[in-house]
């Protein structure tokens, strides 16, 4: 019995055959960059021969668009508890209407408003005609940042009503 050392041809040809192309419709000519290292492959495949030497399977395109999809579900929710924890503890608001008078192409509304929430936050005031209650008619204003327990008097200046005064309504809601 002889012994002799393989030839480089023999130690670098691999013992697992390619895997066969796959069988199906391809645009011919059509290519996308390889996954690993960038070259040109064929739109079924997404690593090249040297990237793949052994003609492993691909990673499945489900895989891919599997993970991305959990990602921005994950993303999703961190936002939404972050936003939660950010917003703890911001209001109830009370509100009303201190005084409305007459501006040339509106009306100066004046707000009293009260935090009797736990942490200094602000809110968006909904200001309605109190003749129509909720009707097509409705002007939103944003209040300053109040303390826990604080309460502030502002004044805004509103179109949706015309240039008459009346009574106005409002209500600011928690965030």
């Amino acid at each position: 019995m002889s012994l002799v050392a393989p030839s480089v041809e023999q130690m670098t040809r691999s013992p697992i055959p390619p895997a066969p192309a796959a069988s199906g419709p391809s645009l011919a000519g059509s290519t996308h960059a390889c996954v690993r290292c960038g070259a040109p492959v064929p739109l079924d495949v997404a690593m090249c021969e040297l990237c793949n030497p052994l003609g492993l399977s691909q990673p499945a395109t489900s895989q891919a668009h599997g993970t991305v999809f959990v990602g921005i579900v994950l993303a999703v929710v961190v936002m939404a508890l972050v936003g939660r924890a950010a917003l703890q503890g911001v209001g109830p608001f009370s509100a009303a209407v201190a005084s409305v008078s007459a501006s040339p192409g509106g009306l100066s509304v004046t707000l009293r408003i009260r935090n009797d929430g736990s942490n200094t936050g602000s809110t968006t005031c909904r200001i309605t005609d109190a003749a129509s209650g909720s009707g097509p008619r409705v002007a939103f204003v944003l209040s300053p940042n109040l303390g826990p327990g604080e309460s502030t008097t502002f004044s805004a200046f509103v179109t949706e009503f015309g240039d008459e005064a009346r009574l106005l309504d409002v209500e600011c809601p928690s965030p």
